[in-house]
């Protein structure tokens, strides 16, 4: 089965070069596929150095920023038309740690989604500002009930696989920014797909900047609200 690691990237050229390393501790051969949004701190430069001693590292280039829900469309959409079964999904930020992705990959047969849970594990968010704690746990709690998510629904760190899954539930999704996330889970939810879950502990990241600005925590909550409506009154998130 080809698999696949994509990564989106924007102002991350601190940080490709240790994650490439990490991955390759821990999985020797797969393919990485970096989306970069056209970052202007040179980070397609250093992914293309890496290129010159790892052929098995890719890059896809975009004019601008269109939200990190359409980096990984446009990720996984590629990765399709190239007949990619298992693709994973994961941050430039180094929170996700590489070491998890085999038993992501061993799940993955018996599972349409595999996905990393912040909330399995109590210090898990430790390291991370009282606020992001108090903002993050506010999301999990008003999508378990207003939206019916059990399952952890905003993290990227994730495993499909496309032969069990049909991906065109992805592409329903209509968010482009971070609520592609939970709402992917959600439209997966609704599709009785089956998930798992895996305990990790996710660091506060170090190196750069957060691209989550308050103003997107505030947006993503009144599209949540938005698409409770229409699920309350039965509309079809098929629609275009």
């Amino acid at each position: 089965m080809k698999k696949i690691i994509i990564i989106p990237t924007y102002n991350e050229f601190k940080n490709v070069r240790i994650i490439c390393k990490k991955i390759r501790k821990y999985i020797k051969s797969i393919e990485i596929l970096f989306i970069d949004d056209n970052s202007p701190d040179g980070t397609l430069k250093v992914i293309k150095d890496i290129m010159k001693t790892d052929k098995k590292i890719k890059y896809l280039t975009r004019k601008k920023k269109e939200g990190i829900g359409s980096a990984h469309k446009y990720g996984i959409k590629w990765a399709l038309r190239n007949n990619y079964k298992l693709c994973i999904t994961m941050d430039s930020d180094l929170t996700h740690d590489p070491k998890i992705i085999p038993k992501m990959i061993e799940y993955s047969k018996n599972y349409d989604l595999v996905q990393t849970n912040r909330f399995l594990d109590k210090n898990s968010m430790k390291t991370w500002p009282f606020y992001r704690r108090v903002l993050t746990s506010i999301r999990y709690i008003l999508l378990y009930f207003l939206l019916g998510i059990k399952h952890e629904s905003s993290g990227a760190f994730r495993c499909y696989n496309f032969k069990r899954m049909n991906p065109d539930l992805i592409f329903y999704a209509k968010n482009n920014s971070y609520s592609f996330f939970w709402e992917t889970i959600f439209i997966f939810t609704k599709e009785n797909c089956k998930i798992k879950d895996l305990k990790i502990i996710l660091p506060y990241r170090t190196m750069g900047t957060s691209k989550l600005k308050l103003r997107d925590w505030f947006h993503g909550l009144y599209y949540l609200f938005e698409v409770f409506i229409k699920d309350l009154f039965n509309m079809d998130y098929k629609k275009k």
